[in-house]
């Protein structure tokens, strides 16, 4: 019994359409983080003039630190949205399937 709800549920053209989806989001959100994270890395290695600046007039804090807490805040944003839209849209759609298949 399990095996055809298994198969009923692979052979649903919105389940074919749910993983596409899904794995295309999964790999953009991916490349953003990555790009956000070594243009971060690349930054220290290349130009560490530039992130050593000093931040205001006081010199208390560098440029690199705000940069840094962006980085750190930027993976946090991101995290939510695809939370967000895996709680919504992709479960929504993976509660339909699961009906079709039953």
């Amino acid at each position: 019994m399990h095996n055809d709800i298994y198969e009923k549920i692979r052979a649903n053209p919105k389940y074919q359409k749910l993983v596409s989806t899904r794995n295309s989001y999964g790999w953009i959100m991916t490349i953003l983080m990555l790009i956000v994270y070594y243009g971060f890395i690349a930054l220290i290695a290349f130009n560490k003039s530039f992130l050593a600046q000093p931040l205001g007039s006081t010199g208390v804090t560098t440029v690199g630190i705000p940069i840094g807490v962006g980085v750190i805040l930027f993976t946090i944003i991101i995290t939510g949205i695809y939370v967000r839209r895996a709680n919504t849209e992709f479960d929504a759609i993976k509660e339909e399937i699961i009906r079709e298949a039953k």
